[in-house]
């Protein structure tokens, strides 16, 4: 597997001309086209660049007075926070930027023209695949507190979208707490998805001294949903649970029906009602075996679905 990945990345950047100095016949190298292309129509700011491209300071830095020197774009102190720098296209930087979009469209082209219908179909789908999974290869998982603004963030998203998606709408009210002290150490824990900077997904853990741990408060955003990231979660939670008890609960909602199916592909079985959530349909419970640092949760598939995902 190591060799393929290894044989994939030669082949890709000779493929796109990454050591090419001079990308796509312009003047610099694919980073700083690159660059040009993220800071966009629009502008930009240095943290949300570096977040995006994955780039350290001193590294993006460079390349932004190479752009600049070139009087392709402008940089001046961000109007909203001093610590960062809005980024923004000159009028020469807009021009390069629609030059590249043509050229880039035209070297598409190039690598789809040699192939045949079938085969082009094969490869568009390939890069779709790969991209989706490359993606998900970017998400961070990390235990937040429950205050922290973004986690704040992804549990409000998450009773939007309960009460969106409730015949009778959601009221966090009526609902079994899960409130920032329970989710705290050491009665709890919040665990949060990070994509590029942005939150993109949550799953909390309640821990009971006399008895099973409870999952709560899984979601994840639209925008990240197909990347297996709620069976990520999932285990994380597990993961987590395991240290406190060797059982997990969890109920949920019968219009959750991805929740639902994750919940069994993952080796939950559902049992009789263990409290009185006025918004559960289905109860479900798991037995953990942790085997050394690793968790053994006797899944029987370990398919990512890339149905939406949302669960109590």
């Amino acid at each position: 597997m190591l060799a393929q990945v290894r044989r994939f990345n030669r082949v890709v950047t000779q493929r796109v001309g990454a050591l090419n100095e001079r990308f796509l016949e312009r003047d610099r190298a694919l980073g700083q086209s690159r660059l040009l292309w993220e800071i966009g129509v629009e502008g930009s700011d240095t943290r949300s660049l570096r977040s995006r491209l994955d780039l350290d300071s001193g590294y993006l830095s460079r390349l932004l007075r190479s752009l600049e020197r070139a009087g392709l774009v402008d940089t001046e102190p961000h109007a909203l926070d001093a610590r960062v720098r809005a980024v923004r296209l000159t009028d020469a930087g807009l021009g390069e930027r629609e030059q590249l979009d043509g050229l880039s469209d035209a070297f598409a082209a190039s690598l789809l023209e040699p192939l045949d219908e079938r085969q082009r179909q094969r490869l568009v789908a390939a890069m779709r695949e790969v991209e989706r999974l490359l993606t998900a290869t970017r998400v961070e998982v990390d235990t937040v507190d429950p205050d922290d603004p973004r986690a704040q963030s992804c549990l409000q998203a998450y009773v939007a979208e309960l009460d969106r998606r409730f015949a009778g709408g959601f009221d966090p009210g009526r609902s079994i707490s899960a409130s920032a002290p329970e989710l705290r150490h050491p009665a709890g824990v919040l665990l949060l998805a990070i994509l590029d900077g942005e939150p993109v997904g949550c799953g909390a853990v309640k821990f009971h001294a006399d008895g099973p741990s409870e999952i709560k408060r899984m979601w994840v955003a639209p925008a990240a949903r197909g990347l297996g990231l709620a069976r990520r979660l999932l285990s994380a939670l597990e993961q987590q649970a395991a240290t406190s008890n060797s059982v997990v609960r969890l109920e949920t909602n019968a219009a959750l029906d991805e929740a639902i199916g994750l919940y069994r592909s993952s080796g939950y079985r559902e049992v009789p009602p263990f409290n009185d959530e006025a918004y559960a349909d289905h109860w479900f419970e798991k037995r953990l075996i942790p085997v050394g640092q690793k968790l053994v949760t006797r899944s029987p598939s370990t398919r990512s679905s890339r149905a939406g995902f949302v669960a109590s």
